[in-house]
Order: C-alpha cells, then sequence, then structure tokens
C-alpha cells in the first residue's frame, strides 16, 4: 500500500509513478515540491509534484531531500 499523506512532505526523496509510466510501473525518483493529493490516503498513491515540476503518485518514500 503506497504512504499515507501524513508521511509526506516537501523536502522528501520520493519514488513516483508519472502517468504516462502507470502500465509499466516505471518510477521517478525526486524531491516533493507541493502536495496535490487533499485527503489522507489514496489507493493508488498521494498525488505530488516533484522539484523538477513532475507530477506523480508516491509509491516510497526514500528520505530525506540531500540524497
Amino acid at each position: 500500500m503506497p504512504p499515507l499523506r501524513s508521511h509526506i512532505q516537501p523536502g522528501l526523496t520520493v519514488d513516483i509513478v508519472q502517468k504516462q509510466d502507470q502500465p509499466t510501473g516505471r518510477l521517478t525518483r525526486g524531491v516533493v515540491s507541493a502536495l496535490l493529493t487533499r485527503s489522507p490516503s489514496h489507493p493508488h498513491g498521494i498525488k505530488v509534484r516533484l522539484t523538477t515540476g513532475e507530477v506523480g503518485r508516491v509509491q516510497a518514500v526514500i528520505g530525506a531531500g540531500d540524497q
């Protein structure tokens, strides 16, 4: 199950799946810039924007943004 919204905050390094990568499950790693999902959880993952501008759903939290 993907992480809850309460476990994600700006500055964390996360793995996301972007919409175009959903069929393959390809993950993109980056640092969270903003949380886009308002609900506390989502079955496919909380949607976030990375500092690079990429948008996707969080599949895993890696750690602090200095990685």
